[in-house]
């Protein structure tokens, strides 16, 4: 087995620009700090996860990456320009897409039909004008295409229900969808939390492609292994702060969580 620091032994630190950039954002919950002046870069191939304990600000920081929440001050620079999102539409928008803990997907509904939720397509002509038919040929042709790319071999048909699928095709069909339409970054909140070590290691490989791609993966979890085996750059919040940016080549799991919890500095 490949140890932590062999596999991560080759990935060079960003020298390119930041994609998505926040700097100094605070936001407050009345008298609750949720994030007190925290700026973090995310560049173009590259995964950054994000770590921290409870209540250190992490949801919050992607609330306020994603539109989900507008800070009280700060700024959000993509690709260097300043942009305000003032909801989640924004973001997607603007090319950064989210998959969500509790995952947003259909159950009812078809592969297919998932991967195109609220971005349906109609039929060219008068059926799809008029009638407003949907081109559901077309979007399932362009769904396999999109999980063949993404090298998805646990999905044969995209006319199945998700329903009957397993928690980590369910997944699977979530970070597609998040890869097919995020243009400029994807977000992925705690991607294996409810799943098994087999369907956990099918996911951890779509976050290694999305990055070959050149596609930046922010990640956040719990899972301190699956952090360090597949993280460029680890951001670590503590009380609504950033108490550092570390890489597995300089810190060990042991030192990330003694900085997490404030036993140790970096």
């Amino acid at each position: 087995m490949t140890s932590t620091t062999e596999a991560t032994a080759e990935r060079p630190l960003p020298t390119t620009p930041p994609i998505l950039e926040a700097r100094d954002l605070v936001k407050t919950f009345g008298r609750v700090v949720g994030l007190d002046g925290v700026s973090v870069q995310v560049y173009p191939g590259e995964v950054l996860a994000v770590i921290g304990d409870n209540g250190a600000g992490k949801s919050t920081l992607i609330k306020c990456l994603t539109g989900a929440e507008i800070p009280d001050s700060g700024e959000l620079r993509l690709e260097g320009k300043r942009v305000h999102f003032r909801g989640p539409q924004d973001a997607r928008a603007h090319g950064i897409e989210t998959v969500y803990q509790t995952l947003a997907v259909s159950p009812a509904l078809d592969v297919a039909s998932n991967l195109f939720l609220g971005r349906e397509r109609r039929r060219r002509g008068l059926l799809g004008s008029v009638l407003r038919s949907l081109d559901a040929r077309g979007m399932r042709a362009d769904a396999e295409a999109e999980l063949r790319k993404l090298g998805i071999s646990t999905l044969q048909d995209v006319s199945v229900a998700v329903e009957n699928l397993s928690g980590g095709q369910r997944q699977a069909v979530a970070v597609a969808r998040a890869a097919a339409f995020g243009s400029k970054v994807v977000i992925l909140d705690e991607p294996t939390a409810a799943l098994g070590v087999r369907e956990s290691n099918q996911v951890l490989e779509l976050i290694k492609d999305l990055r070959h791609r050149g596609l930046p993966v922010v990640l956040i979890s719990h899972n301190m292994p699956q952090v360090f085996e597949v993280a460029d750059r680890i951001h670590i919040q503590r009380l609504g702060r950033c108490a550092a940016t570390v890489t597995p080549q300089t810190h060990s799991m042991t030192d990330a969580v003694a900085i997490m919890t404030g036993a140790a500095t970096a």
